[in-house]
């Protein structure tokens, strides 16, 4: 583990940190309008890992709720910049991410990445996630594109 790399929960006081992202670290430029508008949702969370000010890691997620069941948080993305790789950072900023969720009661957690990312999937089945089978994902607009 790379002590000197902190993480960091973000809220809508935090749109600054985002203004020093190492390139790669997002899959895109950050645009500010969605930025903003994210941060400042109770729904969405984030968190960061940061080197020194610059951010070279990220995991985001989306709280869903549903009228018959317990909220849920999805995993949306993880990501940490290759030059910081194995280094379990990617552990780090996952783990943050379920537990700044459960501080706003979600117990349960779901995600899904590609059939190929062995890194990914190896990270998840070392957090206790359990892997499934048999789901066919469907998209409409390019959605599964980025």
């Amino acid at each position: 583990m790379d002590d000197r790399i902190g993480i960091k929960a973000l809220g809508p006081q935090d749109e600054r940190v985002l203004r020093n992202v190492r390139d790669g670290t997002f899959d895109h430029p950050l645009i500010p309008e969605q930025t903003r508008e994210f941060l400042a949702s109770d729904a969405h969370l984030i968190v960061v890992a940061q080197d020194g000010e610059q951010v070279i890691g990220m995991a985001t997620g989306v709280i869903m709720l549903h009228p018959d069941k317990r909220p849920v948080l999805f995993v949306n993305e993880v990501s940490v910049h290759d030059d910081y790789l194995r280094r379990g950072i990617g552990r780090r900023l996952v783990t943050r991410l379920m537990d700044l969720a459960r501080e706003k009661g979600v117990t349960t957690f779901w995600l899904a990445t590609e059939d190929d990312n062995v890194a990914a999937r190896g990270l998840y089945r070392a957090l206790g996630g359990r892997e499934t089978g048999n789901i066919v994902v469907y998209d409409w607009g390019g959605a599964m594109d980025d």
